[in-house]
């Protein structure tokens, strides 16, 4: 199990196990906010919930890099795992503007593909094929993506993501 990890104001910060963040909390480094109690954790003399969602006691410094790196299972996900040519499902990303036409590795150039449709288009642009793009590629935004492990919320994090 996952524990979400809230900075001291309360923001996503990072998801860790549930071992990291119980050892957050024994250390007073953290409290839990939400816990599971059905699935406790058996001390030598104690019984603890797991924790889900804790929220540290000091607040840390955050870089503010809004910079999200790019994937093959990022674009895969960004884009639903749908081919953003023809719709079907997706196994492959392709570069709107092919490489060897000096094409980018970036958010705005890259689009989920179905294996057919990244064939047929080969070498060549969507314009060149008289094909259209279903959306205008671009970099996600959300802490869904700026926190990392955050793409499979539990349901306990549901009110702590909102705000976010």
């Amino acid at each position: 199990m996952r524990t979400l990890v809230l900075n001291a104001g309360y923001e996503p910060l990072a998801v860790v196990s549930y071992r990291r963040a119980l050892m957050l909390v024994l250390n007073q480094k953290a409290r839990v906010l939400s816990a599971d109690e059905d699935n406790p954790i058996l001390g030598v003399s104690d019984i603890f919930g797991r924790p889900s969602v804790i929220v540290l006691s000091r607040y840390v410094r955050v870089l503010n890099n809004k910079q999200i790196p790019v994937s093959r299972r990022g674009v895969l996900r960004r884009d639903n795992n749908r081919c953003a040519y023809c719709g079907n499902s997706a196994t492959t990303v392709d570069h709107v503007l092919p490489r060897s036409r000096g094409g980018a590795d970036s958010w705005e150039n890259l689009v989920a593909c179905c294996l057919g449709c990244n064939n047929v288009k080969g070498n060549r642009t969507p314009n060149e094929m008289g094909w259209r793009l279903r959306f205008r590629p671009r970099m996600p935004t959300g802490s869904e993506w700026i926190v990392s492990g955050i793409e499979r919320a539990e349901p306990d994090w549901n009110e702590y993501l909102i705000a976010a």
